[in-house]
């Protein structure tokens, strides 16, 4: 892998430290693109060069990696004019969070134009990207996997899950449950607050339960002092996973009554200015009146 050229569409919240990970890791020549290019200067001063469009990126690069937020974003990288004729030769390795379906459609589009196509969505956040320990799942061609398996190591642990598709359905099984297990936390521990019970307690048992689960301490701080800025993971990401979810489950037949609640609840939250928080906000919709008066 090390001589092929590396390119990366996508500098947000995970593209950038992403990159920054590649670089650190002796990537010695990476393109990226961002829509947003005031996002890219730090990524210049370490070394990365910086491409006009999505397309040259196509166009220079033997591997691309995409973490963009959704299905149209990626029409709008990959299926345009200038960008489908770029598509020939060229790898593409999908890492952001989108339905089977859609990778499927992806998929059969960049084989059309010449081009190879991996679905890579990863768990884990900033912090795991920065370190390099994010775990890959990966839906494609085994021979493709192999070949790309030495630069998906420098961000984490990849693992090959089966057709394309496989990964894409993983990725939003896991996604479902951050959304249930933060939300059953949040409504437990609002009813102790409401209650008037020592939260210290209610977790002090918890964790020797096993009902526990580590996301909840590291929820904790944020819902009790109701502090959801400088997300990893925000609100309206949650959101959109679990719209991509029910679509998915609801097309099998599985019965979803649980998370449409859960689905209301980060609408509400979204609608009242917290799209953009950490999905931790979730407590913010649960219990209102619980939330601190930010004016008092």
């Amino acid at each position: 892998m090390t001589d092929l050229t590396v390119g990366l569409i996508g500098t947000g919240l995970m593209g950038l430290p992403m990159a920054q990970r590649l670089l650190a890791s002796g990537v010695e020549s990476l393109l990226v693109y961002n829509r947003t290019p005031g996002k890219l200067a730090t990524l210049q001063d370490l070394g990365a060069a910086i491409a006009p469009s999505a397309a040259a990126v196509l166009q220079a690069c033997d591997v691309v990696l995409l973490m963009v937020s959704d299905r149209p974003a990626l029409d709008a990288v990959l299926l345009t004019e200038s960008a489908r004729s770029a598509l020939d030769q060229c790898i593409v390795v999908q890492m952001g969070t989108i339905a089977p379906r859609e990778s499927r459609e992806l998929a059969v589009a960049v084989a059309d134009h010449g081009g190879d196509y991996l679905e890579a969505p990863v768990l884990g956040s900033i912090p795991q990207a920065k370190e390099g320990t994010l775990q890959i799942m990966v839906g494609g061609s085994p021979d493709l996997f192999e070949l790309c398996l030495p630069l998906l190591q420098r961000l984490g642990t990849p693992e090959w899950i089966g057709d394309v598709g496989a990964a894409a359905t993983l990725k939003l099984a896991l996604n479902q449950l951050i959304a249930s297990l933060t939300t059953a936390f949040a409504t437990s521990l609002s009813l102790v607050q409401q209650q008037g019970v020592d939260e210290d307690i209610f977790m002090d048992i918890l964790r020797q339960s096993a009902l526990y689960a580590p996301t909840f301490d590291k929820k904790l701080s944020r819902m009790v002092d109701r502090r959801f800025d400088q997300p990893n993971f925000p609100t309206k990401h949650l959101l959109k996973d679990t719209r991509l979810f029910l679509q998915a489950a609801n097309a099998g037949g599985i019965r979803t009554d649980s998370l449409e609640g859960i689905q209301h609840l980060l609408e509400d939250a979204c609608a009242t200015g917290l799209a953009e928080s950490d999905y931790s906000a979730l407590i913010a919709a649960i219990a209102p009146s619980l939330t601190p008066d930010p004016l008092s």
